[in-house]
């Protein structure tokens, strides 16, 4: 009989810094800019990445350190994630919190870090660097796809040469 998963048999609140920090399955989309409308609340994506993104590996180029050069970067917590308006739908802290399973492409489940470039959906060559725009011309830059959550939709596989 295999073990459970920890992300299925733990709580966020009870899950080590190696488990927690684990669950991210980098696809950086948490790094995007977002505009909220001050009078209703809505929050718009865009393709405007933070300044810190390596937009081919979808990290944090100083994770250690992001919070002194990115004053307003959320650490996510466990209240954070039950908080947080905008994370995407796919967001695995989201996922575990609401009680779903990861999906296929999760590191965690695939064994493999690449999976969720390959399913379309890290941010993986659809950014732009936040220094290159200026905040007046974000708007320009809404998006949808960060909000879209493309289910258990699997690559076409690859077909043998004979």
């Amino acid at each position: 009989m295999e073990p459970i998963p920890f992300w299925k048999a733990k709580r966020l609140d009870d899950m080590t810094d190696a488990e927690w920090e684990s669950l991210c399955d980098g696809c950086a989309r948490c790094c995007l800019n977002k505009l909220e409308d001050e009078d209703t609340g809505e929050i718009a994506w865009t393709d405007v990445a933070c300044t810190l993104l390596d937009g081919e590996a979808c990290r944090c180029r100083d994770y250690d350190n992001r919070s002194a050069t990115v004053p307003d970067c959320i650490r996510l917590t466990p209240h954070e994630v039950r908080t947080l308006p905008w994370l995407p739908p796919t967001c695995a802290y989201r996922m575990v919190e609401e009680g779903r399973d990861l999906y296929w492409w999760h590191p965690l489940v695939s064994g493999d870090p690449d999976t969720v470039h390959e399913a379309g959906i890290s941010v993986r060559g659809r950014t732009v660097r936040e220094d290159d725009v200026p905040l007046e011309r974000w708007e320009e830059h809404i998006v949808t796809w960060p909000e879209r959550d493309p289910g258990e939709r699997r690559p076409p596989r690859k077909r043998r040469r004979e």
